[in-house]
Protein backbone atom coordinates (compact mmCIF):
# COMPACT_ATOMS: atom_id res chain seq x y z
CA UNK A 1 0.00 0.00 0.00
CA UNK A 2 1.31 3.39 -0.92
CA UNK A 3 0.81 6.56 1.05
CA UNK A 4 -2.45 7.41 -0.74
CA UNK A 5 -4.13 4.17 0.36
CA UNK A 6 -3.75 2.60 -3.08
CA UNK A 7 -1.65 -0.37 -4.11
CA UNK A 8 -0.13 1.62 -6.98
CA UNK A 9 0.91 5.23 -7.53
CA UNK A 10 1.08 7.40 -10.63
CA UNK A 11 4.20 6.49 -12.60
CA UNK A 12 4.34 2.88 -11.33
CA UNK A 13 4.86 0.14 -13.89
CA UNK A 14 2.30 -2.61 -13.42
CA UNK A 15 1.44 -5.90 -15.11
CA UNK A 16 -2.10 -6.58 -16.28
CA UNK A 17 -2.48 -10.28 -17.17
CA UNK A 18 -4.08 -9.91 -20.60
CA UNK A 19 -1.95 -6.97 -21.78
CA UNK A 20 1.42 -7.16 -20.05
CA UNK A 21 3.37 -4.15 -18.78
CA UNK A 22 1.66 -0.79 -18.52
CA UNK A 23 2.17 2.40 -16.57
CA UNK A 24 -0.23 4.04 -14.12
CA UNK A 25 -0.96 7.49 -15.57
CA UNK A 26 -3.45 8.58 -12.96
CA UNK A 27 -6.14 7.71 -10.45
CA UNK A 28 -9.55 9.13 -11.36
CA UNK A 29 -13.02 9.07 -9.95
CA UNK A 30 -15.65 8.33 -12.57
CA UNK A 31 -19.37 8.09 -12.34
CA UNK A 32 -20.81 4.87 -13.72
CA UNK A 33 -24.56 4.24 -13.55
CA UNK A 34 -24.89 6.80 -10.77
CA UNK A 35 -22.11 5.26 -8.69
CA UNK A 36 -18.78 6.91 -8.04
CA UNK A 37 -15.95 4.61 -9.00
CA UNK A 38 -12.25 5.15 -8.44
CA UNK A 39 -10.07 3.78 -11.24
CA UNK A 40 -6.41 3.40 -12.14
CA UNK A 41 -5.74 4.82 -15.60
CA UNK A 42 -3.10 2.54 -17.14
CA UNK A 43 -1.49 3.06 -20.53
CA UNK A 44 0.08 0.33 -22.62
CA UNK A 45 2.33 2.15 -25.09
CA UNK A 46 3.08 -0.95 -27.17
CA UNK A 47 -0.65 -1.52 -27.76
CA UNK A 48 -1.51 2.20 -27.93
CA UNK A 49 -4.22 1.49 -25.39
CA UNK A 50 -5.52 2.96 -22.15
CA UNK A 51 -7.23 0.77 -19.59
CA UNK A 52 -9.26 1.86 -16.58
CA UNK A 53 -9.26 -0.63 -13.73
CA UNK A 54 -11.39 -0.01 -10.61
CA UNK A 55 -8.99 0.41 -7.67
CA UNK A 56 -11.14 -1.88 -5.52
CA UNK A 57 -11.01 -4.65 -8.15
CA UNK A 58 -7.35 -4.27 -9.14
CA UNK A 59 -6.17 -7.32 -7.17
CA UNK A 60 -8.96 -9.61 -8.39
CA UNK A 61 -8.36 -8.40 -11.96
CA UNK A 62 -4.80 -9.67 -11.55
CA UNK A 63 -3.09 -6.27 -11.63
CA UNK A 64 0.31 -6.68 -9.99
CA UNK A 65 3.60 -4.84 -9.55
CA UNK A 66 6.60 -5.81 -11.68
CA UNK A 67 8.28 -9.04 -10.63
CA UNK A 68 11.15 -8.78 -8.18
CA UNK A 69 14.70 -9.74 -9.15
CA UNK A 70 14.37 -13.15 -7.46
CA UNK A 71 11.42 -14.03 -9.67
CA UNK A 72 13.24 -12.76 -12.76
CA UNK A 73 16.23 -15.00 -12.07
CA UNK A 74 13.83 -17.93 -11.52
CA UNK A 75 12.22 -17.15 -14.89
CA UNK A 76 15.66 -17.01 -16.58
CA UNK A 77 16.49 -20.38 -14.99
CA UNK A 78 13.19 -21.72 -16.35
CA UNK A 79 14.33 -20.66 -19.84
CA UNK A 80 17.48 -22.75 -19.40
CA UNK A 81 15.42 -25.82 -18.52
CA UNK A 82 14.54 -28.65 -20.87
CA UNK A 83 11.47 -28.03 -23.05
CA UNK A 84 8.46 -29.98 -21.86
CA UNK A 85 6.13 -30.61 -24.75
CA UNK A 86 3.07 -32.71 -24.02
CA UNK A 87 1.97 -35.28 -26.56
CA UNK A 88 -1.50 -33.76 -26.86
CA UNK A 89 -3.09 -32.24 -29.94
CA UNK A 90 -1.68 -28.86 -30.98
CA UNK A 91 -5.02 -27.09 -30.51
CA UNK A 92 -5.15 -28.20 -26.86
CA UNK A 93 -1.49 -27.22 -26.25
CA UNK A 94 -2.05 -23.88 -28.00
CA UNK A 95 -4.94 -23.14 -25.61
CA UNK A 96 -2.76 -24.00 -22.62
CA UNK A 97 0.07 -21.78 -23.89
CA UNK A 98 -2.37 -18.91 -24.50
CA UNK A 99 -3.74 -19.31 -20.96
CA UNK A 100 -0.20 -19.24 -19.53
CA UNK A 101 0.67 -16.08 -21.50
CA UNK A 102 -2.53 -14.35 -20.35
CA UNK A 103 -2.06 -15.44 -16.73
CA UNK A 104 0.47 -12.63 -16.34
CA UNK A 105 2.69 -15.02 -14.35
CA UNK A 106 6.32 -14.53 -15.38
CA UNK A 107 7.29 -18.17 -14.72
CA UNK A 108 4.36 -19.50 -16.80
CA UNK A 109 5.29 -17.14 -19.64
CA UNK A 110 8.93 -18.31 -19.39
CA UNK A 111 7.71 -21.92 -19.71
CA UNK A 112 5.93 -21.05 -22.97
CA UNK A 113 9.05 -19.29 -24.33
CA UNK A 114 11.19 -22.29 -23.34
CA UNK A 115 8.80 -24.89 -24.79
CA UNK A 116 8.28 -23.10 -28.12
CA UNK A 117 11.86 -21.88 -28.65
CA UNK A 118 13.56 -23.27 -31.75
CA UNK A 119 17.30 -23.18 -32.35
CA UNK A 120 18.67 -22.76 -35.88
CA UNK A 121 19.28 -26.51 -36.22
CA UNK A 122 15.72 -27.47 -35.20
CA UNK A 123 12.69 -27.98 -37.47
CA UNK A 124 10.67 -24.96 -38.59
CA UNK A 125 7.74 -23.81 -36.44
CA UNK A 126 4.19 -23.62 -37.70
CA UNK A 127 2.68 -20.14 -38.04
CA UNK A 128 0.58 -20.52 -34.88
CA UNK A 129 3.57 -21.82 -32.87
CA UNK A 130 5.61 -18.84 -34.04
CA UNK A 131 2.80 -16.42 -33.08
CA UNK A 132 2.52 -17.85 -29.57
CA UNK A 133 6.30 -17.87 -29.15
CA UNK A 134 6.60 -14.23 -30.28
CA UNK A 135 3.73 -13.23 -28.00
CA UNK A 136 5.26 -14.93 -24.95
CA UNK A 137 8.78 -13.63 -25.71
CA UNK A 138 7.44 -10.09 -26.16
CA UNK A 139 5.43 -10.23 -22.92
CA UNK A 140 8.42 -11.52 -20.96
CA UNK A 141 10.87 -9.08 -22.58
CA UNK A 142 8.67 -6.07 -21.79
CA UNK A 143 8.55 -6.98 -18.10
CA UNK A 144 12.28 -7.70 -17.90
CA UNK A 145 12.97 -4.43 -19.76
CA UNK A 146 10.85 -2.43 -17.28
CA UNK A 147 12.52 -4.13 -14.29
CA UNK A 148 16.08 -3.79 -15.59
CA UNK A 149 15.38 -0.31 -17.05
CA UNK A 150 16.63 -1.38 -20.49
CA UNK A 151 14.85 -1.35 -23.84
CA UNK A 152 12.85 -4.26 -25.24
CA UNK A 153 15.59 -5.30 -27.70
CA UNK A 154 18.21 -5.50 -24.93
CA UNK A 155 15.78 -7.59 -22.86
CA UNK A 156 15.17 -9.95 -25.80
CA UNK A 157 18.94 -10.32 -26.24
CA UNK A 158 19.21 -11.17 -22.53
CA UNK A 159 16.44 -13.80 -22.81
CA UNK A 160 17.96 -15.25 -26.00
CA UNK A 161 21.28 -15.67 -24.20
CA UNK A 162 19.55 -17.92 -21.64
CA UNK A 163 17.73 -19.82 -24.40
CA UNK A 164 20.93 -20.36 -26.42
CA UNK A 165 22.73 -21.71 -23.35
CA UNK A 166 19.86 -24.14 -22.85
CA UNK A 167 19.91 -25.32 -26.46
CA UNK A 168 23.69 -25.70 -26.44
CA UNK A 169 23.51 -27.73 -23.23
CA UNK A 170 20.82 -29.98 -24.69
CA UNK A 171 22.79 -30.63 -27.89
Amino acid sequence: MSKNGHDFSVGDHVVYPAHGVGQVQGIETQEVAGLKLEVYVITFDHEKMTLRVPTAKAKTAGLRPLADTGLVSKALTTLKGRARVKRTMWSRRAQEYEAKINSGDLISIAEVVRDLHRAENQPEQSYSERQLYESALDRMAREVAAIERIDREAAIAMLNKSLVKATAAAA
